[in-house]
């Protein structure tokens, strides 16, 4: 059986979750908190990261939560994600890669860095500069996943894809961290509030991390 090992406000193991929910896709969770793991985490992946997905009996250890959904996509013939001509599968990639790298640079690691490891490793104050730059940058994005929810019926096409679960999870991540005022987004923050009600992403919303709780619209369902 799969073995994901990960921490709660992850947002690419959120991502390898929602699309291993989407699938149907037994797994454990294994939680791991790259500052304190121990070695055999990092005999897994070198780098030190979550998400690592483990299957020890077939001796399979996969590390980079889009070398993960590329393999389960390849290896599992259900509810596929990467979908479509080679140009709408071009152009999940690019939309991935998007919200893993810009996306994760400008909101939602500035917040986990300030709100929850300055808390729970370093123990220190938060930057409210940083926070307020991560959060001024948050609404650039929600402006772009507007003008997709607005031209398309999903944010990649026709189609739901894993471009949709990885903007959901770091949306997710961010919001459970204070981080997103939906004032003048409303199209994101309905394409959002129907997404967090797909089964896949019950467990997400029921998590907590120890010591950080969310806002109470994190777990709202209502829009």
């Amino acid at each position: 059986m799969w073995m994901l090992h990960q921490f709660p406000l992850c947002p690419f193991s959120r991502k390898v979750r929602l699309l291993m929910g989407e699938k149907g896709i037994g797994y454990e969770l294994v939680r791991t908190d790259p500052w304190d793991a121990g070695d055999d985490f990092w005999a897994a992946n070198p780098a030190g990261r979550v998400p690592v997905l483990e299957d020890r009996e077939r001796r399979i250890a996969l590390c980079d939560s889009r070398a993960i959904c590329e393999y389960l996509e390849e290896t599992v013939d259900k509810s596929p994600l990467i979908n479509g001509t080679a140009a709408n599968r071009a152009e999940i990639r690019r939309l991935v890669a998007l919200f893993d790298e810009t996306l994760f640079g400008d909101v939602t690691m500035p917040l986990l860095h300030e709100r929850m490891k300055k808390r729970l490793v370093m123990r220190e104050p938060p930057d409210s500069r940083v926070l307020r730059e991560a959060m001024k940058l948050a609404h650039a994005h929600l402006d772009y996943l507007d003008w997709l929810v607005d031209n398309r019926s999903w944010l990649a096409g026709s189609q739901m894809s894993v471009a949709d679960l990885a903007a959901a999870a770091h949306i997710s991540v961010a919001d459970y961290l204070g981080g997103i005022d939906w004032k003048g987004h409303d199209s994101t923050r309905g394409w959002y509030y129907a997404f967090k009600s797909r089964p896949s992403f019950r467990a997400l919303l029921a998590e907590r991390m120890d010591g950080i709780r969310p806002p109470e619209q994190y777990a709202d369902l209502d829009g």
